[in-house]
């Protein structure tokens, strides 16, 4: 999921909302897909997820996650139908119910991950773990910890790349089909990546630490996150589309 938590700028109105709105908004979309159980309710969820990412011109961040969630979701909805037999039957060993529920699930898998991507991707770091610390009260540590363990997705996703090119510069290849064999090949690449990883992280440790990390304050931050009048309409109406989920 290399890159797909990049901040996309912009001048929207989703990108100037407070950082705690957006998380609010994140947060909505998927209470409401949890509560949900129609199918034009999940579907439309997902629909008003694509349309943000549309406005926000973050839509290219939603797809390419959903290239990868949607062999997972596929993978859910077999094993759903595998293990739930009882109901009408319909094609192989799937049942009515099966399908229903293994379906459902699998929709709120897409709904439960695209909207946090969504959030994030309009959204600087920086400001998230500041605004988290200013408004909601959070520790600086935790949010600190959060938002960099987020900045280290990509980091480790690129490092594993290189680990992966210079493997295929000594004859491995990794383009097999066979689930088993590419699983046994990637599984020695673990052990460079976490190597890297404890580096990476003492590294981050030590610099946080000589700029006086530990003497961060809720009021250390130079820049202000008021709720404004924007922010307590959306979080409404966030509050409003709980009730839909709840009531669909």
């Amino acid at each position: 999921m290399v890159n797909v938590i990049d901040y996309v700028p912009g001048s929207t109105v989703l990108h100037r909302l407070n950082p705690v709105t957006k998380l609010g908004i994140a947060a909505a979309i998927i209470i409401a897909t949890f509560t949900a159980d129609t199918y034009p309710m999940l579907l439309a969820l997902l629909a008003l997820t694509f349309a943000l990412g549309l406005y926000a011109r973050a839509a290219s961040k939603l797809v390419s996650l959903l290239k990868l969630l949607v062999p997972i979701a596929v993978i859910m909805l077999v094993l759903q139908t595998a293990f739930m037999r009882q109901g009408t039957p319909v094609v192989l060993w799937m049942t009515r119910e099966g399908l229903v529920t293994g379906s459902k699930a699998s929709l709120r898998l897409l709904g439960v991950a695209l909207p946090l991507v969504l959030m994030l991707s309009v959204t600087k770091l920086n400001d998230l773990a500041n605004a988290c610390v200013e408004v909601l009260h959070v520790p600086y540590r935790y949010a600190f910890t959060f938002t960099t363990a987020l900045r280290f997705v990509p980091v480790f996703g690129q490092q594993m790349n290189a680990i992966m090119e210079a493997q295929c510069a000594r004859g491995v290849e990794y383009d097999t089909k066979n689930p088993i064999r590419k699983l046994t090949l990637m599984l020695p690449l673990c052990v460079p990546l976490l190597v890297g990883s404890v580096g990476k992280t003492d590294a981050t440790a030590l610099a946080a630490e000589q700029r006086g990390f530990y003497l961060r304050t809720r009021d250390s931050s130079y820049k202000r996150y008021p709720l404004r009048a924007p922010d307590v309409a959306v979080l409404v109406l966030g509050v409003v589309l709980v009730g839909l989920g709840i009531a669909l």
